[in-house]
């Protein structure tokens, strides 16, 4: 009996082929991705499984440094802080686990579960509570760490963060398995994931400022008494995508008007983060 798809490819030998040593990865790549379109045209897999697949792809190809928390926005807590200063930083953020620093952000003591801290608060006047009691030990990697050897990390160690280092061995972020989870799913909302102007748009400096690419561009226009929502983009980084003229790399630099945006935190899918400093002339929020 003939095939009545003469021209559908046999997966095995299209197996075979591409394992077989003859092409290089990036034409093997290519080849797969391909093949993927191909089968999602043909509705021979689900797009959420195509999705996970395209996932498991890109974290063979990215670094911590592309999908990290930078430093500039890392939420952490101080080993001198009183008690009641970091608890009311837990209630804020939402968050489940913090690095814990000493001196200064590069002086990263441990990771403090907030589960580890219920009980202790508990304690009375003649037991005082110490922060060092639970704290766990800090897991870091350099930035060049592939991400899917990171997440064989995660699960080997059974840990959920990491401190992400420069060659110096300076701090340069943070990154969860939750980061690398949206990698290969998507991005994950949980209850706490709130979009409102404080959680996209930090100053972290005197005319300098952390945003979210995902900021609506309403949001940036109430912030820094802008007009940009004229126009054909709904995000920030939509708008710096589009003064690019493509997606650009982490440390890619633009100017707006008299704004400098640079890309904090990218894949080759999107940007994730920016830093924009207000330069003369530039307005920006009392």
């Amino acid at each position: 009996m003939s095939d009545p798809e003469p021209n559908r490819p046999k997966w095995r030998e299209w197996l075979t082929d591409l394992f077989s040593g003859d092409a290089s990865d990036e034409d093997a790549a290519a080849s797969f991705r391909n093949l993927l379109s191909e089968a999602a045209e043909r509705e021979l897999l689900s797009a959420a499984a195509i999705q996970v697949i395209q996932g498991a792809l890109r974290v063979t190809e990215i670094k911590a440094r592309d999908i990290m928390v930078p430093r500039a926005t890392m939420t952490y807590l101080e080993l001198d802080d009183r008690p009641a200063e970091f608890v009311s930083k837990l209630i804020a953020s939402g968050h489940s686990r913090f690095p814990v620093v000493g001196d200064d952000v590069d002086d990263v003591r441990g990771i403090l579960h907030a589960k580890d801290l219920l009980p202790m608060l508990s304690r009375g006047p003649e037991d005082p509570l110490d922060i060092r009691d639970v704290l766990r030990k800090a897991k870091t990697v350099p930035e060049s760490q592939p991400v899917y050897l990171l997440l064989q990390q995660f699960q080997s160690t059974r840990t959920h963060m990491a401190i992400v280092v420069d060659e110096y061995g300076q701090v340069s972020g943070l990154v969860t398995i939750e980061d690398v989870l949206e990698e290969l799913v998507g991005d994950i909302e949980d209850e706490h994931d709130v979009d409102d102007e404080k959680e996209l748009i930090q100053e972290v400096g005197e005319g300098t400022y952390s945003i979210k690419a995902s900021t609506p561009i309403e949001v940036f226009d109430a912030r820094f008494d802008t007009n940009f929502a004229n126009t054909d983009y709904d995000t920030v980084g939509g708008m710096v995508v589009k003064s690019f003229g493509k997606v650009p790399r982490r440390g890619d630099e633009t100017r707006i008007e008299n704004r400098r945006f640079k890309v904090v935190m990218a894949d080759r899918r999107r940007i994730r983060q920016l830093e924009m400093t207000c330069h003369e002339g530039g307005s920006s929020p009392p």
